[in-house]
């Protein structure tokens, strides 16, 4: 799929514009309809002087959006080039966040998170058949394309993605909490840091709280560098042994023994009959209120604490990879410059 940039003077010419329906750290994500026709697109909105050295940034993100044509990631279908922004025409999805869905089921099974967690796992291994490694994979980032109860969920959010071109990476970038052992390390990685991520998902889907996150233990990194986490009673009681079995072979400390997405797809609580019936909604609802009511704030601590973490090591953390591209890699707003982020 070859998309050009489009010139244009003024993109209300080709769109009009809605309503916002979010923003980042330097770009805005409006609701716009194609002008001539009913199609609605999700258009992200670029200032171009919010881009000055973060350039390779977004040139990376088309790159990667321009090999991918996948059921389950969400599209790129057009790039718009005025002389103050760049324009992304994303498709638009409706269907809401994924802990958002769970919240406002009549009730939710093992079944329900397996088949969940299979459709993602079809779509990052499909991106690491192309080379693509998406390293923020995390539950804000999958959403369902309706709002339909049958929806299939998608893959978004593909900034932090990278083309992995033969060599390891070594940029120290994704969402504290859902990086892997190998990263934290600042060594070498690729793939497998995706799937360490899946693993906390996975977590997440069939008990409503993070593994890696402990009231008594803030520092979140140690437990993630020991993969120490725990199937805890009672929440893990009604959870099947092959549930808990494919989390054991995703969180795999070794990213060398760890499954890949392929692996992955052939356990059993994927691909076979083991995922339960049983309603597990009540617990993991509660659970998701407890957990994520205080994301923002948590998400605010880890990531000062991220950057303290790769700071000991001695290493900035961009990595070597970021400094070619002149830029630092991170989901939260203020990591480039030290501060913690503003919520």
């Amino acid at each position: 799929m070859l998309l050009l940039k489009k010139q244009t003077e003024d993109i209300s010419s080709i769109y009009e514009i809605r309503e916002k329906l979010g923003s980042g750290a330097f770009s805005e994500v409006v609701l716009a309809q194609e002008r001539g026709s009913a199609h609605l697109v999700a258009l992200k909105c670029i200032p171009k002087k919010a881009l000055r050295g973060k350039e390779a940034l977004v040139e990376n993100e088309i790159a990667v959006l321009r090999r991918v044509s996948h059921p389950n990631i969400v599209a790129l279908e057009d790039v718009h080039e005025s002389p103050s922004h760049l324009y992304l025409a994303m498709e638009l999805v409706t269907g809401g966040e994924l802990f958002d869905r769970i919240m406002e089921r009549g009730s939710y099974t093992e079944k329900d998170a397996s088949h969940l967690v299979a459709q993602v796992l079809g779509a990052v291994s499909y991106l690491h058949s192309l080379g693509i490694v998406h390293r923020d994979l995390k539950p804000e980032n999958l959403l369902y394309a309706t709002p339909f109860e049958d929806s299939k969920i998608m893959v978004s959010d593909f900034g932090l993605s990278k083309i992995q071109a033969g060599n390891m990476l070594g940029t120290a970038c994704g969402t504290p909490g859902y990086v892997a052992p190998e990263l934290l390390e600042q060594k070498p990685y690729g793939k497998a840091v995706d799937v360490w991520a899946l693993g906390v998902i996975s977590y997440i889907l069939l008990c409503g709280y993070p593994p890696f996150y402990d009231e008594s233990d803030p520092e979140l990194f140690s437990q993630i560098l020991r993969a120490s986490y725990e199937f805890d009673s009672p929440f893990w009681d009604d959870i099947s042994e092959s549930a808990k079995d494919f989390i054991r072979h995703l969180l795999e400390r070794d990213p060398q023994k760890r499954f890949t997405c392929q692996q992955a797809l052939q356990h059993l609580w994927i691909s076979g009959d083991a995922a339960l019936d049983k309603d597990i909604l009540g617990s993991v609802s509660e659970q998701i209120q407890k957990n994520f009511a205080r994301t923002h704030w948590k998400r605010a601590f880890n990531a000062t604490s991220f950057l303290h973490h790769i700071r000991k090591l001695g290493q900035s953390p961009e990595g070597e990879e970021a400094s070619r591209q002149g830029t630092a890699h991170h989901s939260y707003p203020g990591l480039q410059t030290g501060q913690p982020p503003k919520w």
